[in-house]
């Protein structure tokens, strides 16, 4: 199987390169399943409903988030109505929404996506590492195949949640950096491993913001708004190939698409 992760998706251009890109990549690759992290595609914060819907129409199978999950108030709908949408796992029981599940896509075989966040430089949430220990138990009862998101700042923590789950899940690629790594391996257990993705979106910016407001805030500390970039568009990502019977990564390209 042929498993292709879209990095962040940033606002309406991000969503274009989706909608552009995705159909050609799907057939020049032959991908199976795909899986992109959508915490950022509506106006640069956030997600709704209807955005989710056009990431599904354009072919998504599965849509994660990350620190920027409650930046609108409609995502609430999403968490008690589409289970396509994942929330961190090691949210707290109570929230809405779920952070893993197995999908049954086509006539694949099936495969489970997990969503965690990071805690360094990170809000506090439950610790990711005791949340997907218990996950890909329970996940590993009904399928080989497990992808995870690891949406975290600190790069430290994110080869360690690779280290950790090394040889029980087939990949652990990293979001929330917008800066797309060049560490792509397969660790011994065979675990594919990125550290970042990259994200989906204007790259003439700063991590797909307008290039001045970033710079006066960083000269001036004073507020500014960061309207999102629109030029040099791109999808970014990582296709990963795994066994079917086994569940482990053969092979992990990362991807770099212009619109």
């Amino acid at each position: 199987m042929k498993i292709l992760f879209i990095g962040d998706i940033v606002g309406e251009p991000g969503r274009k390169a989706v909608h552009n890109i995705l159909p050609r990549l799907r057939d020049e690759q032959m991908l199976d399943f795909i899986i992109a992290n959508g915490e950022n595609s509506a106006g640069g914060n956030g997600i709704t409903p209807q955005i989710a819907g056009e990431l599904f129409s354009a072919g998504v199978d599965v849509i994660t988030s990350g620190d920027h999950l409650w930046d609108q108030k409609t995502v609430l709908d999403l968490l008690l109505n589409e289970p396509r949408f994942l929330r961190p796992l090691n949210y707290p029981p109570e929230v809405p929404g779920h952070g893993a599940a197995v999908f049954q896509v086509r006539n694949l075989p099936p495969v489970a996506v997990m969503n965690l966040q990071g805690r360094t430089f990170m809000p506090p949430l439950d610790n990711p590492f005791t949340a997907a220990e218990a996950a890909v138990t329970r996940l590993r009862e009904s399928a080989k195949i497990i992808f995870v998101d690891m949406h975290a700042e600190a790069t430290s923590e994110k080869i360690a949640m690779g280290r950790f789950l090394d040889g029980r899940v087939s990949a652990v690629v990293g979001t929330h950096t917008h800066v797309q790594t060049a560490d792509e391996q397969i660790f011994p257990g065979g675990t594919a491993y990125l550290s970042d993705a990259g994200f989906t979106g204007p790259h003439d910016g700063v991590l797909g913001r307008e290039v001045e407001p970033v710079i006066r805030k960083f000269i001036t500390s004073m507020p500014q708004r960061f309207d999102v970039a629109k030029n040099r568009v791109m999808l970014h990502g990582a296709i990963v190939r795994v066994d079917d019977t086994t569940g482990k990564a053969l092979n992990l390209q990362r991807v770099s698409e212009l619109i």
